[in-house]
């Protein structure tokens, strides 16, 4: 059975959306599955002859099987480390939807599953009236949550898993990413996060940079997209 299409959302920025995504990647392509990553929309790009090229979409391109364009990986890459609907517009551009499910579609054909990471956290503004919560809705993707375990991470996990279901997404589980080492109590957080959440964990990462390692950690995480998966390409 392949795996479906998934969108990895997060309860904020700098929670390891990409760490996470390149993992799962990494898991899929374990299990036997050809996976791609996508990051539709990303700001903080650097000029490069290529053009234009930002840090994490590279990453989730590098993890991919096969050689996606990059275009494909990234529709919209903007110069400025800000939020996206800012950077769009010092640009004089804007992101559309459009772009982005022909991109998804165009992947799609070259993989069993494609991992599209969002940007910033469930709200965060891509256009004046678009928000990141559009992506998985206008792409009819499911949502892993990823929960970055740091002080705040309660509140901020309930009200996102809060928000997905306000907006009529289908949360499948949520990953657990260590973000601060010195946390207090953190595997009480870890408990309570279990017994609060209403989705099932699927999976605690160790804390290690290289996102390669945590294949294990996602076994569950790969079981959860064969499940969901309606029917083969």
């Amino acid at each position: 059975m392949s795996a479906p299409d998934v969108f990895i959302a997060g309860t904020d920025t700098g929670i390891g959306k990409t760490h996470v995504s390149v993992a799962l990647l990494h898991a899929l392509r374990a299990a036997g599955q050809r996976a791609v990553g996508m990051k539709p929309v990303a700001s903080g790009c650097e000029r490069t002859p290529a053009g234009l090229r930002n840090a994490d979409a590279l990453a989730l391109q590098s993890a991919s099987s096969g050689s996606p364009d990059y275009a494909d990986v990234n529709p919209f890459a903007f110069i400025a480390p800000v939020s996206p609907h800012l950077a769009a517009a010092a640009e004089g551009r804007r992101v559309e939807l459009a772009p982005i499910r022909a991109a998804r579609a165009r992947l799609a054909t070259q993989a069993d599953g494609v991992v599209v990471e969002g940007v910033g956290g469930w709200l965060a503004p891509l256009a004046d009236d678009l928000l990141a919560s559009a992506l998985p809705r206008a792409l009819d993707l499911p949502v892993i949550l990823v929960v970055g375990l740091r002080l705040g991470c309660l509140n901020h996990a309930l009200l996102s898993a809060r928000a997905i279901a306000a907006d009529g997404v289908r949360l499948l589980g949520w990953i657990a990413n260590p973000v601060d080492p010195e946390m207090a109590l953190a595997a009480e957080n870890l408990a309570t996060l279990r017994a609060l959440l209403p989705a099932p964990c699927l999976g605690v990462l160790a804390r290690d940079p290289d996102p390669s390692t945590q294949v294990a950690a996602l076994a569950a995480a790969v079981a959860a997209l064969r499940v969901h998966s309606p029917s083969p390409r």
